[in-house]
């Protein structure tokens, strides 16, 4: 689902709300996740799921898969999503 879907779909939920206040409260949302994330905190949403970074050490042995010579791999952040088990649970019905 996009970002213009997700605002029809609450505009069509909560009709009294504009728009570019929909609009708004989305970017707000997602900005301080992304901050969140950035400065190495989880964000929890009850009934949803956890968003956590997880630092990927670095490997200096690693293989390239085309030519197959030995590569530098430097250490890196990764987001992750671990979900609810409530999420689990409806997923699966």
């Amino acid at each position: 689902m996009s970002r213009p879907e997700i605002i029809k779909v609450l505009k069509s939920k909560h009709p009294k709300l504009s728009k570019p206040l929909l609009e708004k409260i989305i970017d707000i949302l997602f900005k301080s996740i992304e901050q969140s994330l950035s400065d190495k905190k989880s964000i929890e949403l009850r009934g949803f799921g956890t968003f956590f970074v997880k630092e990927i050490k670095e490997k200096y042995s690693a293989r390239n898969p085309k030519t197959g010579g030995l590569i530098y791999v430097p250490k890196k952040n990764k987001v992750r999503f671990r979900a609810s088990k409530y999420f689990k649970e409806n997923l699966n019905k």
